[in-house]
C-alpha cells in the first residue's frame, strides 16, 4: 500500500495544513532526541535525524519557510541549519516574539504558521500557531495542548511527518517524487 502522509492526519486539520506558509521547529527534543552529550571538555554534541532534514529542505523547496528555533545557545542548531541552508534562530528568549518577528517580515499571519515543540519553552508559539504539533515523546503538559501529535518520535522523523503533511496537503507530493524519479 502507498505511503499517504495524511492517512494519519485529523482531516478537520487539513484546511489549516493547506494555509501553512512557515513552519517552525524547536530543537532539542523535536529535531533531536532531547539527550545532550557532552565530552570531556564540555562540548557539546547532538544526533540529527537526516530524514528530518531533507524533509525541512523539501518544505524550502515547495514554498514553505522552515525555520529551527530554540532556547539554547546551540552552534550544532546554527550548524544544522547552516548546513540545510534555512533560517535559524539560536538562544531565543522568548520563542513566541521571535515567531511573530519572523511573520512580520514575510507579511503572513500566525494561522499560517505551523509550530512543532516538545517542551514549556514551546507553549507560547504552539498556543498562537495556526498548526501546533508536537512529536510523539512530547511532554504531556504540550501533547494536551496541540493540534496533532506525530507517530514519530522527535529526533526520530517527527520533523519529516509533519513535513510529509504539509507537503501532501498542499499538494506537492506529485512534484517531490518527480524530481527524485528517474
Amino acid at each position: 500500500m502507498p505511503y499517504d502522509p495524511l492517512a494519519a492526519f485529523p482531516p478537520e486539520l487539513l484546511a489549516a495544513a493547506r494555509n501553512i506558509r512557515m513552519a517552525c521547529f524547536d530543537v532539542d527534543g523535536t529535531l533531536t532526541d532531547g539527550r545532550l552529550y557532552y565530552d570531556h571538555d564540555g562540548n557539546e554534541s547532538k544526533a540529527y535525524f537526516v530524514h528530518d532534514g531533507l524533509g525541512l529542505k523539501l518544505l524550502q523547496q515547495h514554498g514553505i519557510h522552515p525555520v529551527l528555533i530554540t532556547a539554547r545557545n546551540s552552534l550544532s542548531a546554527m550548524r544544522r541549519g547552516n548546513d540545510l541552508g534555512i533560517d535559524t534562530q539560536i538562544a531565543v528568549g522568548d520563542k513566541l516574539a521571535s515567531v511573530r518577528k519572523l511573520c512580520e517580515l514575510r507579511d503572513i499571519g500566525m494561522e499560517q504558521v505551523a509550530f512543532m515543540g516538545d517542551d514549556l519553552p514551546d507553549l507560547a508559539p504552539i498556543s498562537a500557531a495556526g498548526l501546533a504539533v508536537a512529536p510523539a515523546n512530547a511532554h504531556p503538559w504540550i501533547a494536551e495542548r496541540v493540534h496533532w501529535i506525530t507517530r514519530a518520535e522527535g529526533g526520530r522523523g517527527a520533523a519529516r511527518e509533519l513535513c510529509d503533511v504539509l507537503l501532501a496537503a498542499q499538494g506537492r507530493i506529485d512534484a517531490v517524487l518527480a524530481r527524485y524519479s528517474a
